[in-house]
């Protein structure tokens, strides 16, 4: 069953010129709408929590947030102020604050004002979740890693 083909509202129509200049535009301008009306890709819904999970390991996967989150789990449960994550990673201010901001945004890390301070902590309950989501899939379902192994790295 083929789908009708309607002006997708998410691309423009190409003129003469555009056609001759880029021919394959054309082409893919006319699966636009066919992809866009049928969707006839269909994948299973992500879990909420599954999706959650993987904005966490993505925030993690930046060499920066992960040395800043081992940072402040080092100077747990009193963590640090913004001067002082800067002093030990050596990160500019702006970009510190970025990756501070994308740490918060995912629940890796809380931060707290102390007068004219923000005062940033490592969020141990999210990171629990994390840790036994992972353990949960690789050590109680199917056995991937012994859950021995596992205990024997956290002594």
């Amino acid at each position: 069953m083929r789908c009708p083909s309607r002006p997708s509202p998410f691309t423009r129509t190409l003129g003469a010129r555009d056609r001759a200049v880029h021919p394959s535009l054309a082409a893919a301008q006319s699966l636009t709408p066919y992809f866009y009306y049928c969707r006839n890709m269909d994948m299973k819904p992500a879990e909420p929590d599954v999706t959650r999970y993987a904005d966490m390991f993505a925030a993690l996967g930046a060499e920066p947030r992960l040395r800043i989150v081992r940072l402040l789990l080092s100077a747990h449960p009193d963590g640090l102020v913004v001067n002082e994550i800067q002093a030990e990673t050596g990160v500019g201010g702006s970009t510190l604050s970025h990756h501070l901001e994308k740490l918060k945004h995912d629940e890796l890390v809380t931060a707290e004002r102390e007068k004219a301070f923000m005062r940033y902590r490592a969020n141990t309950e999210a990171l629990e979740e994390l840790l036994g989501f992972l353990y949960a899939e690789c050590c109680t379902r199917n056995k991937a890693i012994e859950p021995k192994k596992i205990a024997a790295l956290c002594k």
